[in-house]
Order: structure tokens, then sequence, then C-alpha cells
């Protein structure tokens, strides 16, 4: 059985044992910066084929493996992220063998003097990633694959406005950006500096992007993912979902560990915030027109530094317009467009979402129903009543809610 050898490549050197490897193949793969190196080995011109578009190359390597064993020249470790997946995908495992070199993020973190069994890895590399401090801003130590369309630099000042977006500018700018490009070349360089000197400067494409968090304590923040007290809420006139009412309702909605949720409605982002905590790889858009309660939002954003909510100021239906398409739409008011939004519910949401609208006048509890049934949904209520007793033995009573679920 002739096979693929996946030769990954360190510090843009070649050893004896690889030049003797790439040596016993028909034909070479790889990228145009690897073409030299090939040459280096023995390979003829005409024998180093390109790896992109990488859908023709895994079609001609089938073709050449009929015959003869062929070559990839790839960086690093090739199964870190690299083309390893894909090849295995395409073939059985037998018929392809690894020589992986020192991969990009431990060469990476050499010249940084930075361990990196404590990071978080993320690929941007092809990828849209949405909402980035979604993705970027959730562990202390992230690295980065990047690519030219979300390169540092880009990458840099998309975080800044969201700092700017939540007012926290101070947080942000105590972020440490690293950056190491052409790693082996002779034009190697390394940066470390802050997110605005990484969006003030132009880095190859080569290169492998580091964010070190600021480390301080939150004492005032409470451990629990789930169950925050409505005292630790910043929140005005005691508007504010009920801590057993919020509960329900984050059940009710059932939240995906990742995607896109809508709170309309949002008030202090009460229900926002503990959806985000608890889901840490959802990106929640809170929607709220009421200025204070905006500052409320971003406030709480602040405190708990859920840098995966983002603040929308405006009324829905309006606001709705330049937001991602939704896995789960949470209603908290509707402002009197109620049927306008379980219009776009049908029209947005994904055969798996879910609608919840929490009714607390009649008017509410009558029309969400039948506005979800003449949309197409499938409808469920429930209604919730609290009732509360403290160590003194003094009673609590509050108004009840109705919790209304449309799916598909």
């Amino acid at each position: 059985m002739f096979k693929i050898l996946v030769i990954g490549i360190g510090e843009n050197v070649l050893s004896r044992r690889q030049k003797e490897l790439i040596c016993g193949c028909g034909t070479v793969f790889g990228t145009q910066r690897f073409g030299t190196l090939a040459e280096e080995a023995g390979v003829a011109a005409e024998k180093f084929l390109p790896i992109t578009p990488l859908a023709d190359s895994l079609g001609a390597m089938a073709k050449l493996l009929e015959h003869e064993t062929v070559a990839v020249l790839c960086s690093g470790d090739p199964l870190f992220y690299g083309i390893g997946k894909k090849l295995l995908d395409r073939f059985p495992p037998q018929q392809v063998e690894f020589y992986p070199a020192l991969s990009s993020v431990q060469l990476a973190c050499s010249r940084f003097k930075i361990p990196w069994d404590d990071a978080r890895f993320v690929s941007l590399h092809g990828r849209s990633p949405g909402h980035l401090p979604t993705v970027l801003l959730r562990h202390p130590k992230t690295i980065i694959f990047t690519d030219r369309a979300n390169s540092p630099d880009k990458i840099a000042a998309r975080l800044l406005e969201y700092f700017q977006t939540i007012e926290d500018t101070d947080y942000g700018a105590r972020i440490t950006a690293m950056v190491v490009a052409d790693i082996g070349l002779a034009t190697e360089n390394i940066f470390t500096g802050s997110l605005q000197q990484c969006v003030d400067t132009t880095f190859s494409p080569l290169n492998i992007f580091c964010l070190l968090l600021p480390q301080q304590p939150q004492t005032d923040v409470p451990v629990c993912s789930l169950g925050l007290g409505e005292e630790t809420i910043a929140h005005s006139r005691g508007l504010i979902t009920k801590n057993e009412v919020r509960a329900a309702t984050l059940h009710t909605l059932q939240l995906p560990t990742r995607g896109v949720m809508w709170d309309i409605g949002a008030g202090s982002g009460s229900v926002s915030i503990e959806a985000a905590r608890a889901n840490p790889d959802l990106t929640v858009y809170a929607v709220e027109h009421n200025r204070t309660e905006i500052e409320n939002i971003k406030s709480n954003i602040r405190k708990f530094r859920c840098f995966n909510v983002v603040p929308v100021s405006g009324r829905a239906p309006d606001a709705l317009t330049s937001l991602p398409s939704p896995d789960r739409i949470f209603v908290g008011g509707s402002g009197g467009s109620l049927q306008q939004l379980i219009e776009i519910a049908k029209d947005i949401l994904p055969q798996t979402g879910r609608i919840v609208v929490n009714g607390v006048i009649a008017k509410t509890v009558e029309s969400a129903p039948r506005l979800m049934r003449a949309n197409n949904f499938r409808v469920s209520t429930a209604t919730v009543a609290v009732s509360r007793t403290d160590s003194e033995g003094n009673t609590q009573q509050f108004n009840p809610i109705t919790i209304i679920t449309g799916t598909r």
C-alpha cells in the first residue's frame, strides 16, 4: 500500500531523516514557502505541488496513491490544528503516517517565555468567529491561530470596540497582547504590548497571537454559575426578574451550550447575565431601550465579567435587524410589539429553537399563546407564584408570572 507521509517542519529546517523521507516519495505537496525546502531535499520542481485548494490536492493525492507514496509538508504538528484531521477524514488511518515537529504553539511560547499547558487554544483560521469576546475573553491565557481576515491588529480593534461599548476601557487597557511572526525565518519578530499598540502594528500573516487577561480577585462576585441573588445584580427601582422566576425562565429556555440568545426587554440584564455565566460559549444580546437600564446592564457585565453579553440600546423590533440569528429568544418586555416579535421568531428561529415570553399582565398571558399558535408554534405555559418567608417568619408574596413557551 502506498502512503501519505505527513512531515511537520519546525523552524524552517529539514533534518536528515526528513530529507530521506521526502526523497522516497514520488510527489510532494506543500505551501509555496516550503518549495525551497523541498528543492533542497532534491525534489524536482514539477514534483512539488500546491496543497491549496485543498479539495483539488486531496483528489490528486488519491490518484497518485494508486502508484506512489506522496509527502505533505506542513508546519509543526499536523495533528494540532493542522492538516492531519483533513487527511484522516479522507484517507484510512493505515494509509497516513505522521512525522511531527515542534508545534508552532510550542515555539511561540518558548519565544514568549510562558508555559502553554494552562492555555486555551482557539483557531480563527478560515472561520467567522461571531462575537470575539465570547471566544477570546473567557480564559486567562488564550493562544490564537489567525489568518488575514482575523489578524492580531483586527482582533485587538474589535476587542477594544467592545470594551468601549461596555464602558470598561480600563480592563481592556490592562490586557497583554503577544505576537510572534515568521517563526524560524530571518524575518522572525516578537511583539508584546497593549491591545491599542497591537492595533497600530502590522504583522506578517504567519503568526501566533496570545492574549493574557489581567489577574485580579473578584471578592464581591459569587462563585456559583447559576443562582445570583437580586441584591448582587445592579437594577433600578426593584425592577428585576425575581430569583425564582429567573431560575424557571432559564430552565424553560433550555439554553444551548453555544450559539446566540436574544434577551428582549432585558431590563437590568439579570436573565442575560445568568444565562451567560452558565453558558460561557453562548453569546447573549441584551436589548433594552431604557437608558438607565442599559447602564445597569453594562455595570453587570463589568462586575461579573460576562463579556459574552452584548448590550443593545434600542427598541425591538427595530434594534434586532443587525443582530445575528438567534437560537433562543426571551421576551421579558415587548413594549407593545409582541405580535411583531413572535412573527420575527417564526421566520428566524431554527427548527430546534424556542421563544419564551414572561407574562406579567393579563393581556400578555392571553395574547402570547394565541399569537404563537397563529405562527405555527407549539405552546406550553407555566405559572410561577413566589412566596418567601424569612428567618423571622415574615412572608412576602409576589404577583404570579406566566411563562409562555413556543417551540416548533
